[in-house]
């Protein structure tokens, strides 16, 4: 199909449009079928993470057919494909349900004969022999599924899988020497390669055994003593090496002789201490004393190290190869250790077989192995796994059973949250990639989204255009964590702060506790920007008017302070009370103010004044507009783009299109909270605040200035004032 042009074909699409572009009906088992030649610029998403969205993972782990954690377009094609090619009837794939029915397999084909007759012995080894329908709980359980079955396909035996006892008693033995692989029925068993390797291993063990049998004169001089001697002489062979070596260039310089022996410095480190009694501390010293040309003593005067080591040196290789000894020439090591000089050699080749494996053939024995070998064992063995395994289709074809009753209750749901996103904008069912509904500063947004990483999340976010938060959320009770992204799209932000808690529901009804940690600041609505200016104004004032007092407290604490000190230094000059010391800078600063602000208020009034009555209302209603429009319009243009795509983006979607998020719409994901129809409310407050009289008889002079200003402005003071009036 050519992506670039829309595709010509047969089938009528119908179309949807909101959010700002067409999105396609998927009705019936027809239009799934024919998602192939849907011109993919008409699909709302081209890819989306397999991680993160309320979607059983199972199902999508079974579309991502390349394993890379992503479902792309042609995956969910190829999967509407195969499902629509198993039913005989596509539209079984719009109805869900996660039962099929024996009668809708197409069994026309081979794979969809095989998987109408694996369905039908599913059911018979569950017990339901009368079945006429398969459900996804009756494929999932694998193990009652395979719990009788003793050939199921995956190229496993067990013990059982044989009525021989002499081929059951292999097969245990393989399993022991070399570990067992999971049967498809639980149970510990065997494969091909344990096998292959286990009979190649007998054969290797009885070629080295009988190369020893062969040449026992050579290879094993004191017969089956022999490599006891040979452990022996390697248990103590560096030391009895180093024994002679400083014995000989003791003998080539009598002067090296006080060098080679330990010196008294060294006794004196091991004396220090507590010594144990095999006096382990003078293991590094020599055997024993060097002398030119001395034979080894074996007992006496020996390192006490070591002295067990020479005792076995002595009963278990002398004795049997050159007869009991007290001392031990070098002359004597060296034809020692020639004796045992080939099976040396041979006792190397040992590691040609793998050490595990040879462990294990070393406890059942030479004679036990042979009689393997003997046997038509390896046949046997090799025979069984042969059946298993010829089953194999007829056992994938349980998985296959599996797949198409996942794919009947799942795939359309994908699709429509795929190809279109008919569920997120119907608002009747949540999409999968929401979360959930966090619940905070009196409102529910269900615009939830799970996020692995909000750092990186919130750097690809801006052009989203959404007032958005990110959360850490835990449930104490299991210790779980997760953090999501919700968007804000009803009320206003004015409460909402790093910090502030709230409960997130979970799609499956848990609460978690949620903070906020991370705020995108974005327009909310236009009734918020519409307010903007004016708290903007308060706030000022507020700072201001703090600031001021800040300021004016800080000087009275520093002049109290300043008195106080004077007093006690016997300052006789009464200091001057700063409750009574007017401060002229300060009331200097009042006065213009208050000039400046009356000028304006009575410039305002005045061209009220001059107004008809009936002007004056639109007037404020102007003078409000101009305050307000312009944050207004900056809110307008921003909601306007206002959109899912980055959001999703940022989560690894692949998303096709901008997804509006409008005014309406998000009304609908962000609820404020309201009184339930036909509530009564009880306007008595009992702990609400006296109200004092002071407002209102401040406004009342302020009216009354700007009235006299106005007066005063206008003439009309002069002329009610003037004599003969």
């Amino acid at each position: 199909m050519d992506k670039n042009m829309t595709s010509l074909t047969s089938h009528k699409w119908r179309f949807f449009r909101v959010g700002g572009f067409d999105q396609v009906k998927l009705e019936t088992g027809a239009d799934l079928l024919n998602l192939d030649q849907l011109d993919q610029k008409l699909w709302v998403a081209l890819a989306c993470p397999t991680t993160g969205l309320e979607f059983d993972p199972k199902t999508l782990a079974l579309i991502d057919t390349d394993k890379d954690g992503r479902i792309r377009a042609p995956e969910l094609i190829g999967a509407v494909k195969w499902a629509c090619s198993m039913l005989k009837n596509p539209d079984d794939l719009v109805k869900g349900g996660d039962t099929v029915a024996f009668s809708a397999i197409n069994d026309s084909t081979p794979e969809g004969s095989q998987l109408l007759a694996s369905a039908k012995q599913i059911c018979i080894n569950l017990g339901k022999k009368d079945a006429t329908a398969i459900t996804l709980a009756d494929t999932s359980d694998i193990d009652k599924i395979f719990s009788n079955t003793t050939f199921n396909g995956d190229g496993v035996i067990t013990a059982e899988s044989s009525s021989d006892d002499e081929t059951r008693a292999v097969i245990t033995e393989i399993a022991l020497c070399m570990g067992t692989v999971t049967d498809r029925s639980g149970n510990p068993g065997i494969d091909q390669a344990k096998a292959d390797a286990f009979f190649s291993g007998c054969e290797a063990f009885d070629d080295w055994i009988k190369k020893a049998e062969t040449n026992a004169d050579e290879i094993l001089p004191a017969n089956k003593a022999t490599a006891s001697a040979f452990s022996a002489v390697k248990a103590i062979k560096t030391k009895v090496d180093d024994y002679f070596g400083r014995c000989r260039l003791a003998s080539y310089d009598q002067r090296a002789a006080d060098l080679l022996n330990p010196r008294e410095e060294e006794y004196k480190a091991v004396a220090t201490g507590q010594l144990s009694i095999n006096a382990a501390e003078f293991a590094s010293f020599p055997l024993s004393w060097i002398a030119p040309g001395k034979p080894l003593p074996l007992r006496g005067s020996v390192n006490p190290a070591h002295a067990e080591a020479l005792a076995e040196l002595n009963t278990k290789a002398l004795v049997p190869l050159l007869g009991y000894r007290n001392e031990l020439t070098e002359a004597d090591w060296a034809e020692l250790q020639d004796k045992l000089g080939a099976f040396e050699r041979w006792n190397a080749e040992k590691i040609l077989i793998p050490a595990d494996i040879m462990a294990g053939l070393e406890k059942l024995g030479i004679e036990r192995v042979r009689e393997i070998l003997g046997s038509k064992a390896r046949e046997n063995v090799t025979e069984l796994i042969s059946r298993d395994k010829s089953l194999e289709f007829e056992a994938n074809s349980i998985a296959g059973i599996e797949k198409l009753c996942r794919y009947v209750r799942d795939i359309h749901k994908l699709c429509l949250n795929f190809v279109s996103f008919h569920d997120f904008y119907g608002r009747k069912e949540k999409a999968i990639f929401q979360a959930g509904t966090l619940y905070i500063d009196q409102r529910s947004c269900d615009l939830c989204l799970k996020v692995e990483d909000s750092g990186k999340h919130a750097t690809m976010v801006g052009m989203a255009g959404a007032y958005l938060a990110y959360c850490d959320c835990v449930r104490k009770e299991t210790g779980e964590q997760m953090q999501i992204v919700t968007a804000f799209t009803g009320g206003d932000s004015e409460n909402l702060m790093v910090g502030r808690n709230g409960i997130f529901y979970d799609r499956k009804g848990r609460d978690w506790d949620a903070t906020i940690t991370k705020i995108i600041n974005n327009p909310i609505s236009i009734r918020q920007a519409f307010w903007a200016p004016y708290k903007k104004i308060a706030r000022i004032i507020e700072e201001q008017i703090a600031k001021r007092a800040l300021t004016a407290d800080a000087a009275v604490s520093t002049k109290l302070q300043t008195a106080a000190t004077g007093v006690v230094a016997g300052d006789k000059v009464k200091p001057a009370d700063p409750a009574k010391k007017i401060d002229t800078g300060t009331l200097a600063a009042i006065g213009l103010v208050m000039t400046t602000l009356l000028a304006a208020l009575g410039g305002i009034f005045s061209a009220f004044l001059r107004l008809p009555g009936w002007q004056i209302p639109l007037a404020v209603i102007g003078l409000l507009l101009a305050i307000s429009i312009p944050s207004m319009i900056l809110a307008w243009l921003k909601l306007q783009k206002r959109n899912l795509g980055p959001i999703l983006d940022a989560n690894g979607w692949a998303l096709n299109t901008r997804a509006k998020i409008n005014v309406p719409l998000g009304s609908s994901l962000t609820q404020t909270a309201s009184l339930p129809p036909g509530s009564q409310r009880d306007l008595i407050d009992p702990f609400a605040e006296k109200k004092s009289p002071w407002p209102k008889i401040i406004v009342i002079l302020i009216i009354l200035m700007l009235l006299g200003y106005l007066l005063h402005t206008t003439g009309l003071l002069q002329s009610l004032t003037a004599p003969g009036k």
